[in-house]
């Protein structure tokens, strides 16, 4: 899998023009986007009218006619009132297009990064793509709600301006021209280099957030084994490294204002020299030498601001550089063009099925497991860790797609199946369960958002999870905090218990479900489960055998392998790993007794 976070491995586009990837998320809003570019025609005509009327002011103090002079007042004013009209609906117009562009943006790319499998996430880490969804869009939100609207509204200012000069003054124009190569060379050239450290110090910024994420994430373990000093350390470092790549950025924008506003106001100095002396000798008025200079001045801001402008255009291209690649990017597992509806029954079968962990190439993981789990069958896993145990799990889900053989459910492979069509016949309780931030009860509805109070509190029942629910100061309306740290290992397995009993699903898979429940507790998940396997094909991962006693049939795993299969006696007689677990687990736990 290619690593979206090398700057090496990118292909983008490096000119501004990567901005035109957002067109299709503007699409959508086409009436209100002519909207906003009719105000910002509008204001910027207005603005360029507004030098008119102040020539006529001030010559017409020459008149003599107090009238004609109250009407220039008078219509000053009017123009004066368009231009404050215009400039708020364009804000209003302008603000809220970008807003609703960003968040489509924002909720396009979550959308596409909550489908994609742990086949993805191997490759880069969780932070990395929060940063791109909140920083990145971030700053698309002042490019597209404020930065692009100015750079328009100042390329017609300019290209007015610079006409209305023209007509104006035409040998003084000509002056100011001969300073305009000047100006936008270094805009080209530093443009650029500031485009390069824009981009770098994203990235950075992402890199920073991705640590952040992780060691807060785990600040238990980090506070356990002293690591704090040492995590932020490496946090300093990250952040030090975003510091100096903006402070390049900085740098080079700084030197890019000053040269251009430099060079833009010694020639309009320039010009006002000329254009004074012109007035001495009557070839202009003094109204006309205003007209012209308030025409340069606009067009010397106009370029001023479209450098200013540039490089927000130019970090914006980052971000969303940035952003595509996580739109566009290609997913290891995903679902066929023409998918079969749904499974045509409940059978598992894996049929010679090898598989590497893209992470670990070199090792298999399974290595030519042939399996057939009847309708109604409840089949037990079991070995030591590394056995391959879970990534039966994992590929029946199909989080992974086999490197051979195939798997079917229904006897129907996987693979032409959408994954939502499959995955809705199974309920998953998970190794390490997952607790949202959210109430318990919203937690164990979370296996069925349409059921009812009593359905959940059911659930919970016969998940052995009742009577601790109910001891919550809320009951079960209780929030559980983030990643349920309110609740003990075995209370978040239970809720996870829950949640899958109230899935109602016709394949059950536990992967180590009551690993963290206390004697009296797994007792009654067991009789629990017990009563939910019945009648549904059920496939439970563990390593306690006590577990799994009851299974139909149990497979012995080793080295991704099946090595042994049958039930517990039959095993236990047969000796070999099975007899050797059994006689660790339940005779020394006996002698310990």
């Amino acid at each position: 899998m290619v690593d979206i976070a090398k700057e090496a491995d990118r292909e983008g586009s490096k000119q501004i023009g990567s901005l035109r990837r957002l067109l299709p998320f503007f699409r959508p809003h086409l009436g209100m986007v002519v909207a906003a570019l009719a105000a910002l025609v509008l204001t910027a005509c207005v603005s360029l009218v507004l030098p008119l009327a102040v020539r006529r002011v001030v010559d017409g103090f020459d008149t003599g006619e107090a009238q004609l002079l109250d009407s220039y007042f008078a219509a000053a004013l009017i123009i004066a009132g368009l231009l404050a009209l215009g400039t708020g609906l364009r804000y209003y117009l302008v603000t809220r297009l970008g807003e609703r562009v960003v968040a489509d943006i924002r909720k396009a790319v979550f959308g596409r990064m909550i489908r994609m499998s742990p086949n993805f996430y191997d490759g880069i880490m969780t932070g990395e793509v929060l940063s791109r969804i909140t920083t990145d869009t971030t700053l698309l939100l002042s490019v597209i709600g404020s930065s692009v609207s100015v750079a328009l509204r100042n390329v017609l200012l300019f290209s007015g301006g610079l006409g209305l000069m023209l007509w104006t003054a035409p040998k003084l124009s000509g002056l100011v021209l001969l300073i305009v190569p000047a100006v936008i060379v270094p805009i080209i050239v530093l443009g650029r280099r500031l485009r390069k450290l824009s981009r770098e110090n994203q990235d950075w910024i992402a890199e920073s957030s991705g640590r952040a994420s992780e060691w807060l994430l785990s600040a238990q373990t980090v506070q356990a084994y002293t690591f704090e000093g040492e995590a932020s350390g490496r946090f300093d470092d990250v952040t030090e490294r975003s510091f100096d790549s903006a402070k390049s950025r900085i740098r080079t924008r700084a030197i890019m204002t000053v040269i251009v506003i430099l060079l833009t106001f010694i020639g309009i100095v320039g010009v006002l020299w000329m254009g004074a002396r012109d007035v001495r000798a009557d070839v202009m008025s003094i109204g006309e030498l205003i007209q012209f200079l308030i025409y340069a001045i606009m067009v010397a801001g106009s370029v001023a601001a479209l450098s200013e402008v540039w490089g927000e255009l130019q970090r914006a291209a980052g971000a969303t550089e940035r952003l595509v690649e996580l739109l566009d990017v290609q997913d290891a597992v995903n679902d066929p063009l023409a998918p079969t509806s749904r499974p045509a029954g409940e059978a598992v079968a894996f049929e010679n099925v090898s598989f590497r962990y893209p992470t670990r190439p070199e090792t298999l993981a399974l290595d030519g497991v042939t399996l057939a789990v009847a309708p109604g069958e409840t089949v037990a896993l079991v070995g030591p860790s590394g056995a391959g145990k879970s990534t039966v799990i994992q590929l029946l889900q199909r989080f992974y797609d086999p490197t051979e053989g195939r798997i079917t459910l229904g006897g129907v492979d996987l693979r032409d199946m959408e994954r939502a069509a499959f995955r809705a016949q199974m309920a998953l309780v998970p190794q390490d369960p997952v607790i949202f931030a959210a109430s318990a009860r919203d937690n164990i509805r979370f296996g069925n958002p349409d059921a009812t109070d009593a359905e959940v509190e059911s659930a919970a029942r016969s998940a052995a999870a009742h009577d601790f629910l109910t001891a919550l100061p809320q009951g079960y309306d209780t929030y559980v905090g983030e990643r349920g740290v309110m609740l003990s290992g075995g209370q978040k397995q239970r809720i996870a218990i829950a949640r899958a009993i109230l899935r109602d699903a016709p394949v059950l898979l536990l992967d180590e479900a009551t690993s963290a429940l206390d004697a009296e507790s797994e007792k009654a998940v067991q009789d629990a489960v017990a009563r939910l396997a019945k009648g549904r094909t059920t496939i439970i991962v563990a390593h306690r055998l006590a577990t799994v006693k009851q299974a139909d049939r149990i497979i012995v795993m080793e080295d991704g392998r099946i090595a042994a299969q049958g039930t517990h006696d039959q095993l236990v007689a047969e000796g070999g790993l099975y007899a050797r677990l059994a006689r660790l687990q339940f005779t020394d736990g006996l002698a310990a007794e």
